[in-house]
């Protein structure tokens, strides 16, 4: 890879340590994928929950912060995506003092290294969301296809270690979606039935992710009737990410680099594929059924936005769990303070649910509070955590916001 000067010194050695092995990896990386350069970027987002990190990942992240201040800060803005442990409230959920203390410990090792614990998978809507055109270093699947598609910044999925390297170097290998030329479209969809609410955004995501299946293919949708709200769009991206690896999607007439079908095709466009509303039905309907019990219902993956949030508080209004259901509502620490503030948190809590923070559900030791609490059926609104859940132990179910919120009052699907 050709390096600048300052690229030269930080492999050197002569900018400390840290940075010398982030520019070594991230060499690795680039020269696996057959990057010319690297190309800056304005910040950079790394998942540090402490079970994707692991107990060697912690003693990797103290080592850095054991390194001189001037050496071990990063370069550019870093945040983190969704913890797993809620501080304020674990032992009630059946996670150990040992869970909490290894996120305990990422915490300091983070902080020490300039890292700002943001905690979250939505800082598009919270947190200095990039520009079109903004080259970026973000690790959360459903951050970096918001992020490429809705705004038009440019990202590849960086894993922990590749996110760590781009926030104390300010820089990532030029390749994948780093290049216009692997922008373009590559699959071509016809939107047939129009979504309505989350959950069908989230199930047509998933039904175009199933049928993209790779990181390298980029779906462009046409039939799109009316502009998706930031979290319709969230919901399907996520899902897309979720079902395909995919990182990046166009609507024609609606997202930034899509003003027209030939403006993100190479050429002659792709087939294209109809979606119909029995397509979406489909794969809806592989995911629970009516009278089914329900142990816990979920409302994460990704976290709630304030708009969700304030839906959640209204529909629980007055309502009272079923004694046989748990509600788990999981934001982001930003989101709860306003949360908080408008009295949402109180409402939703009123009910029986509980609302954590700066934590999302698949993330925070699924499998663990699951097997303490004796959750087997989960439901959920979100298309994603249905569709990774059952990896968890986990028996899941579909459904929409309000069909959720009235099936954890009843004890079963509605």
């Amino acid at each position: 890879m050709k390096l600048n000067d300052e690229e030269k010194a930080m492999l050197a050695g002569d900018l400390g340590e840290p940075k010398r092995w982030a520019m070594d990896h991230m060499i690795r990386v680039g020269d696996m994928f057959e990057a010319a350069d690297f190309v800056s970027v304005s910040q950079a987002h790394m998942m540090a929950d402490p079970e994707s990190v692991g107990v060697a990942g912690v003693e990797f992240l103290e080592g850095m912060a054991s390194h001189p201040p001037k050496d071990r800060r990063v370069s550019v803005p870093m945040i983190t995506d969704p913890r797993g442990v809620d501080l304020s409230y674990y032992r009630p959920l059946g996670q150990t003092e040992e869970m909490a203390d290894l996120d305990r410990r990422t915490i300091a090792a983070c902080e020490a290294l300039g890292i700002l614990m943001t905690n979250t998978c939505i800082n598009y809507q919270t947190i200095m969301p990039p520009v079109f055109g903004d080259h970026v270093a973000f690790g959360d699947t459903g951050v970096v296809i918001y992020c490429n598609s809705v705004l038009g910044a440019r990202s590849n999925f960086e894993g922990g270690p590749s996110a760590l390297a781009a926030g104390l170097t300010g820089r990532t290998p030029r390749y994948g979606l780093h290049l216009d030329e692997n922008r373009k479209a590559t699959k071509r969809f016809v939107i047939r039935h129009q979504p309505q609410g989350l959950t069908d955004w989230g199930v047509l995501g998933g039904w175009i992710g199933r049928q993209s299946g790779s990181y390298w293919e980029v779906p462009v949708l046409e039939g799109i009737d009316a502009v998706p709200t930031s979290d319709e769009m969230k919901h399907m991206g996520a899902a897309m990410a979720s079902f395909g690896s995919t990182p990046l999607f166009h609507i024609v007439g609606i997202t930034p680099e899509a003003p027209t079908l030939a403006s993100v095709c190479d050429g002659a466009p792709p087939e294209a594929e109809e979606i119909t509303k029995a397509d979406l039905d489909g794969l809806r309907s592989s995911f629970g059924g009516k009278g089914d019990k329900v142990d816990v219902v979920v409302f994460a993956a990704p976290q709630l936005s304030l708009v969700e949030l304030s839906r959640v508080a209204d529909l629980v209004d007055g309502k009272k769990l079923s004694a046989d259901t748990s509600m788990i509502v999981c934001t982001s620490p930003a989101v709860a303070t306003d949360a908080d503030r408008f009295g949402l948190t109180a409402r939703i809590e009123a009910c029986g649910a509980k609302v954590l923070r700066g934590t999302c559900f698949y993330n925070q030791y699924a499998r663990e509070i699951g097997e303490a609490n004796g959750w087997k059926r989960l439901l959920s609104n979100s298309t994603k955590i249905v569709n990774i859940i059952s990896g968890y132990g986990y028996e899941p179910a579909l459904a929409s916001m309000e069909e959720c919120v009235a099936s954890a009052v009843a004890g079963e699907i509605v």
